[in-house]
């Protein structure tokens, strides 16, 4: 599912993640994969993110578990 995001205007970091893959508790995948727009809250039209391959179910533990 690699590829890329161009926001809209009033798009946020979980909105994203809903819209990308289907569920908000990847924001930190999103977050981790877009350092360089970490600057945002809530979204100007025409941000390109990038969209990386989710990680596999048996590596979805939280940050702190691994």
């Amino acid at each position: 599912m690699a590829g890329v995001y161009r926001t809209i205007s009033g798009d946020t970091w979980d909105s994203i993640a809903k819209a990308a893959y289907g569920d908000e508790s990847y924001v930190s995948f999103l977050m981790a994969n877009n350092q360089d727009s970490l600057e945002y809250f809530v979204f100007p039209e025409g941000v390109i993110l990038a969209l990386g391959d989710l990680p596999t179910k048996e590596s979805r533990l939280p940050d702190w578990r691994e």
